[in-house]
């Protein structure tokens, strides 16, 4: 089958950079899906993306769909043909849909009767017919929260779009995307090759734009950067700090990157070095360096999208810009530390956390509050009070005000520059995290005891205010402040009770709302399955039998699934699974009172009798194991069941005609399932 590469390239204004990488991808997945869907077969795929460009080639692209064997039934054969055998007007109007005569119909008989029936092979639609239709699909699925118009167009983009090429080999496609016809027409870079470029064809795309000032490929662009800022950090006596989120958004503002090294006064090092790396890193998408000995050396390495017949201009520029925000970065440390984190939080009244939970204020003693609990709980110290208090302090200093990544930063900054314990100062850092997947945990238990009554207060107020995640939507981080929860609790071999914790804070709340303590704790449960089912060796079932009993906290919830796989090596395990789940199912078709208990005096069959003492006998080592997070040992006693259970299966009617006999089997019944399930839901797992 003949093939040929296909080119697609969307010429834009600049894009936004946070952006382009995911734009990128889903071009080039929703180009490839079109493909696939249509059946048209390919080779590689590859998409390409700079600030002023999407495209995507694929490689050998066959040009016709595959031939289908199509079947079509026509009408009844009596309808077809009249007395003589002459085909009636009904074969004749088939036959002429199907584009061949009468005679190269066949027939299809079946035990329900016979029809005219048409066989044969309908061609593949040309691949150039379809890919105006693929590419306009792809583009209307981009994730563009807003999308714009330009001009006097009804097209709408993330950016105006000027050209489209559509390139089949060496033919232009002909076909309109967003308002454009396309052709064969790109740009290379705004100010070193200006000038139109006109391609051949698809296959020599990244090099004509390579000779005109464009890396089109952004992973290619993405190593040079890497590779030239540290070469210029090396060449300062440095290293430079590359972190991937800055490193992917300058890949995504440059077209032909060039670093160039530059300087800021030593003076601005006396600030803390999270101020200086906010304003060089986060505001102005600097590089920063560091010396051999960990400190900041007051060189920042920036990467030009031109290279300049005069670098030195393009630096001192850029020196230029870096100083003033460095000026205010130092005016607000200066101004901050004049007043007491006391009184900064005394502003926090005038400030709303959400409009039904109050102010920060409010949100700051509730936080007080639910803090000393988990800290009289977890042995936290005589920090947990005041740390609590000023947690959210630093939120009314300037600092924070220009640079809101900073809060809990500066926090610590300002009560070690006031005199506060390192601890609680420490702490007011780190009750914000983990602030993402991976992020490091509190180190104190103060930090600890802040951090989770801040998360639980967080989720167990917006649950009461019905504002839950929903879909992607989660305005207040509450999955991620749920994860946070969990990971300090289990990393942290913190034992708290969740029910006590969410109760407590669900009563601090403004707004009550019934059964929300149990909604945030299913919310949490369903994160703590993920988490769990990530380890190895763990189903969904095991999940669903352990969290059948609602544990108390996750660390609990651990030692009962690490109990359960230990039980599950057993040979009788499967056994007691089977016997669980049977007892399960005989008890919810009968009606037994919740009140019903064994009456031991009547019964009257020795194999009803025999497993009411092996209840009796197991009843107080199983449960004391269990009260005691012995739940291995827990479950290895009730293997002892298995013998009588059976026997009792075997040898009694359950459902007897005579009422009281049946309730009390029917008890002793759920006496065997209670005892059964006092660690994990057996009846939960296969069996």
């Amino acid at each position: 089958m003949t093939a040929h590469d296909l080119l697609f390239e969307l010429g834009t204004e600049e894009l936004p950079p946070r952006t382009l990488l995911s734009l990128s991808r889903a071009l080039t997945e929703g180009v490839l899906l079109g493909l696939d869907t249509a059946g048209i077969a390919h080779g590689k795929v590859h998409g390409f993306a700079t600030p002023r460009r999407l495209a995507v080639r694929i490689q050998k692209l066959a040009e016709h769909q595959p031939d289908k064997q199509v079947e079509r039934r026509g009408p009844p054969l009596k309808n077809a043909f009249d007395a003589q055998g002459a085909p009636t007007q009904a074969a004749i109007a088939f036959a002429k849909n199907c584009a061949v005569p009468v005679t190269e119909l066949t027939q299809l008989t079946t035990d329900k009767g016979a029809w005219l029936m048409f066989r044969g092979t309908e061609r593949g639609a040309a691949t150039t017919s379809l890919l105006g239709d693929i590419v306009n699909q792809a583009i209307a699925a981009l994730p563009m929260p807003k999308r714009m118009r330009w001009g006097a167009r009804t097209a709408e983009f993330v950016r105006p779009v000027h050209g489209v090429v559509l390139l089949y080999g060496e033919t232009v496609v002909p076909a309109e995307v967003l308002g454009l016809r396309a052709g064969r027409v790109t740009f290379g870079h705004r100010f070193h090759a200006p000038k139109p470029i006109t391609l051949k064809s698809a296959k020599g795309y990244e090099s004509r734009l390579r000779r005109a000032k464009v890396v089109a490929d952004f992973a290619t662009r993405r190593e040079l950067i890497r590779a030239g800022v540290t070469l210029a950090a090396a060449a300062s006596g440095g290293t430079a700090l590359i972190e991937d989120a800055l490193l992917d958004e300058v890949t995504a503002l440059v077209e032909w990157p060039v670093p160039i090294l530059g300087r800021f006064e030593q003076r601005f090092l006396s600030l803390p070095r999270e101020v200086v790396i906010a304003t060089v890193q986060d505001h102005q998408r600097y590089f920063p360096v560091e010396g051999a000995d960990g400190k900041l050396s007051g060189c920042f390495i920036t990467v030009s999208n031109i290279e300049s017949r005069d670098p030195s201009k393009v630096r001192e520029g850029n020196e230029r810009v870096v100083r003033p925000r460095l000026s205010d970065a130092a005016f607000f440390w200066e101004q901050d530390r004049k007043i007491s984190l006391d009184a900064h939080a005394a502003k926090l009244s005038g400030v709303t956390f959400q409009a039904k939970l109050g102010t920060y204020a409010d949100k700051t003693l509730r936080v007080k509050a639910l803090a000393q609990l988990i800290g009289s709980r977890i042995g936290a110290g005589a920090y947990v009070t005041r740390a609590a208090e000023l947690a959210k302090a630093d939120l009314m200093t300037a600092m924070v005000g220009e640079f809101p990544e900073l809060q809990g930063t500066m926090g610590r900054y300002y009560a070690q520059a006031q005199g506060e314990p390192e601890e609680l100062a420490r702490a007011l850092e780190e009750h914000y995290r983990p602030r993402y997947a991976g992020d490091s945990l509190p180190t104190s238990k103060t930090g600890h005891a802040v951090a989770l009554a801040d998360k639980i207060d967080t989720l167990v107020g917006i649950f009461a205010i019905e504002q839950r995640p929903t879909g992607a939507k989660d305005p207040f981080g509450l999955r991620r402040a749920a994860l946070g929860l969990l990971r300090i609790l289990l990393e942290g071999r913190l034992e708290l009770d969740l029910f006590e914790l969410l109760a407590t804070a669900a009563a601090a709340q403004p707004v009550q709302k019934s059964g929300v303590t149990d909604e945030v704790y299913d919310f949490l449960a369903e994160r703590l399955r993920g988490l769990l089912l990530e380890e190895p060796g763990t189903t969904t079932e095991m999940l669903d039998a352990v969290f059948a009993n609602r544990p108390g906290s996750p660390l609990d919830a651990v030692t009962r699934l690490q109990a359960l796989k230990e039980f599950l090596l057993l040979p009788e395990a499967g056994i007691l699974a089977a016997i669980n789940k049977r007892i399960s199912n005989i008890l919810k078709k009968a009606s037994l009172g919740p009140d019903v208990a064994v009456n031991a005096d009547t019964l009257t069959e020795d194999a009803e009798r025999q497993l009411h003492q092996v209840l009796c006998d197991l009843r107080v080592p199983v449960e004391d194991a269990a009260a005691q997070r012995r739940y291995a040992q827990s479950l290895k006693t009730l293997v002892a069941l298995r013998a009588p259970v059976d026997d009792f299966f075997e040898r009694i009617m359950v459902m007897d005609d005579n009422i009281e006999r049946r309730n009390n089997r029917l008890a002793l019944l759920r006496d065997v399932q209670r005892l059964l399930g006092g660690v994990a839901d057996l009846s939960r797992l296969p069996g």
